[in-house]
């Protein structure tokens, strides 16, 4: 059997930027954004599969706000249950298809999981986790007024932002792995998965924020025995002075020099520094190789080729 994989999918797999996000736009992204994915089962890579939920758990928080009064209100946390759900459903059928069209047959399961945060984690006070649809700047500062944190998110626009305190565990970890050595596809911590808190009686109680995905893929990755990740996301490379003239994609980095960047500024909060951040989490968890590229250059950056290639050393 091939290395075990783990394989991050960012929100514009899902949803481009100037989409509305209708389901029929997020089933046709996928079936592109899945052929390397296809590809890498097909060579025989056991493989765990996370998705953001950005966009998703944003326009279902919206039809919460606009349904009020008329229906039950939902807390962050259900939002982000239900995202992994709708989600998860759609990865899985677009997959499986995929995989029968190209001759493959391989068990699927998308798991509701849970993450376990710290509710007093000093996060919750700073809301940093872009959701929703992009506004210009004109809807931006209308709905500060109505009290909603709101940032521009990587030069695209704008969007509301929400709680992401750290991931700490995965509660379905050992059950991923079992799944996983069984041959088993899983798609798992959808949006960072949902994020509860444990008392010292260990009762569970929801906690209302979205998880960052690239962190809890980390810590997933680390706890099951992973080594290495594949984060596909809307650039080619990591960029330096992203946005400006003096903008020059990263090619092959050491830890030290991910860690040395993250520390000088360059990567944009709620965008690409959570993806440096659980890259030098993972490597300094026993991680062996992290890829930053697009879904649609997944083998190639996989094979090495191209993408942002970060190493322990």
């Amino acid at each position: 059997m091939s290395e075990p994989l783990l394989v991050a999918l960012g929100g514009n797999a899902l949803v481009k930027a100037g989409q509305s996000g209708s389901l029929e736009e997020q089933a046709a992204n996928l079936r592109a954004s899945l052929t390397g994915v296809v590809e890498l089962i097909r060579r025989g890579h056991p493989l765990v599969l996370t998705h953001g939920n950005g966009p998703q758990v944003g326009h279902i928080l919206i039809r919460t706000e606009v349904s009020r009064g008329q229906a039950y209100d939902l807390p962050l946390d259900v939002c982000v249950a239900q995202s992994q759900g709708e989600t998860g459903y759609l990865i899985q059928q677009t997959l499986h298809n995929l995989l029968r069209d190209s001759g493959c047959d391989r068990p699927i399961v998308a798991l509701i999981s849970l993450v376990v945060v710290d509710k007093l984690d000093p996060r919750m006070a700073r809301p940093t986790k872009p959701i929703g649809p992009f506004y210009t700047s004109e809807q931006a500062v209308a709905l500060k007024t109505r009290g909603y944190g709101v940032v521009e998110d990587a030069h695209r626009g704008y969007r509301r932002v929400v709680p992401s305190p750290r991931p700490l565990r995965i509660v379905e970890a050992d059950i991923v792995k079992r799944l996983v050595e069984e041959g088993t596809v899983v798609i798992a911590v959808g949006g960072g998965g949902v994020p509860v808190s444990i008392d010292a009686a260990g009762h569970m109680a929801g906690v209302e924020a979205v998880v960052d995905k690239d962190l809890a893929s980390s810590v997933l990755a680390a706890a099951i025995g992973i080594t290495r990740i594949l984060d596909l996301t809307s650039v080619d490379h990591v960029k330096l002075h992203f946005g400006s003239p003096a903008e020059r994609n990263l090619e092959r980095i050491t830890l030290a020099e991910a860690k040395a960047y993250l520390a000088a500024g360059h990567f944009e909060p709620g965008s690409m520094e959570p993806k440096i951040q659980a890259a030098i989490q993972f490597l300094e968890q026993g991680g062996r190789h992290v890829v930053i590229t697009r879904p649609d250059l997944a083998i190639d950056g996989f094979e090495g080729r191209i993408g942002t290639q970060i190493l322990p050393a």
